[in-house]
């Protein structure tokens, strides 16, 4: 049974606690918890297994909560003093601070999405949802990807963390360990993607929104794979061309 406890003051240190995992994008790799608000990620994360350490609501939102027992100590906050942690636009009225995941090795045969100083929060965030829809359940971060714990790619994800294992802060070494092919987008070269006929599993990489792959993760792949734009677009955003590519990639697996 969850400890319930009252909070009237801005000066808890709770709350203290809570307004620097909401605000400072890297405080969860020194604090080994994160916070995440609202509703519906919240409940996305209980579907998929993860518990967190502490709930908070607003005194209306528990009033109405049907989950008396989601951590072993839950704090309930005036709604005023709740909405005054919010980071979101329309404020929520409940959040968890999660304990950090242990980090796992590396699947040498995962079907894995690699990053490649993707420096977007909301573009890193829509990357794992589709990694998470398309089946590609481990992700790599190379260094200077925006932080995959921080709130901003926390919402945008929606959820899909909790399906993935995430690696970050990984060097071009650490993708030696890879036994599945590594693939990249190219504006020039390679094959357009409607035809090739893709491996699954595999590793594809996603580059820096204004620089694309670096040329030392581009020398690693072994294939490089063009998205037609019939529309004449120089180039696509790097969240909707990580769609098409796994989308394609999973279409190709579940064929065979």
């Amino acid at each position: 049974m969850s400890a319930v406890q009252f909070i009237q003051s801005r000066d808890n240190p709770q709350l203290r606690m809570l307004r620097k995992l909401a605000s400072d994008n890297t405080a969860y790799r020194k604090a080994g918890r994160f916070w995440i608000e609202g509703e519906h990620l919240c409940s996305a994360a209980l579907l998929r297994g993860a518990m967190p350490a502490m709930a908070f609501f607003s005194e209306s939102a528990w009033a109405r909560a049907a989950m008396p027992d989601v951590a072993p100590t839950v704090y309930v906050l005036p709604d005023a003093l709740f909405r005054s942690l919010s980071t979101l636009e329309s404020p929520a009225d409940m959040g968890f601070v999660m304990d950090m995941p242990v980090p796992a090795p590396i699947d040498p045969h995962a079907a894995t999405l690699v990053l490649d100083r993707v420096q977007d929060a909301g573009n890193v965030g829509s990357m794992l949802r589709s990694a998470s829809a398309f089946g590609f359940g481990q992700v790599i971060a190379l260094r200077e990807t925006a932080a995959l714990w921080s709130p901003k790619v926390l919402r945008a994800g929606m959820g899909a963390h909790f399906a993935l294992s995430l690696h970050e802060g990984a060097d071009l070494d650490s993708l030696q360990a890879l036994v599945v092919p590594l693939l990249v987008t190219s504006s020039h070269a390679g094959n357009f993607i409607q035809d090739c006929r893709l491996p699954f599993p595999c590793a594809w990489a996603m580059g820096h929104e204004g620089q694309g792959v670096q040329p030392a993760l581009m020398a690693l792949a072994a294939h490089q794979v063009r998205i037609g734009q019939p529309g004449g677009e120089e180039s696509l955003n790097v969240a909707a061309a990580a769609a098409i590519c796994l989308h394609a990639s999973a279409l190709e697996g579940a064929a065979r």
